[in-house]
């Protein structure tokens, strides 16, 4: 018996650390970025900010979304349980009330724009966001 649950806490440790290695690490490049989150890790499941901080998403609700005007692709995901993190310097994350969407798209050339939504049905667009980051695509 103490071998299958030995067996079954080992499975879990390993998927775990799997986990971790699979989110993509954005390095900050806007001003908002390096001063407010530093960089990320983001993956299908969660977002990590620099001081260690954690949203996890509980679905992905969009994969496309109107960025400044166009339609690009993009993932939009609903965040589990809504909050408004501390993060670098005593910032929050958007600062006027808890996060519930998070969506991220490709920015230009190995950039990554990610923002952040407050209200109650998934954003449609980047003019509902309450912050905007710009990141360096991993490498």
């Amino acid at each position: 018996m103490h071998r299958l649950l030995l067996s079954g806490l080992i499975t879990i440790i390993t998927a775990s650390a799997t986990f971790a290695q699979q989110a993509d690490h954005y390095t900050a490049m806007s001003n908002t970025a390096m001063s407010i989150t530093g960089d990320v890790w983001l993956d299908d499941f969660s977002i990590k900010f620099e001081n260690g901080e954690t949203l996890e998403f509980s679905d992905l609700v969009a994969d496309h979304f109107n960025a400044n005007g166009r339609s690009v692709p993009a993932s939009v995901y609903r965040v589990k349980e809504p909050a408004d993190p501390e993060l670098q310097n005593g910032n929050q994350l958007c600062g006027s009330g808890d996060v519930t969407f998070v969506a991220s798209w490709a920015d230009g050339s190995e950039t990554t724009a990610i923002a952040v939504f407050t209200g109650k049905r998934a954003p449609r667009s980047s003019s509902e966001m309450c912050a905007l980051y710009t990141y360096e695509d991993p490498k």
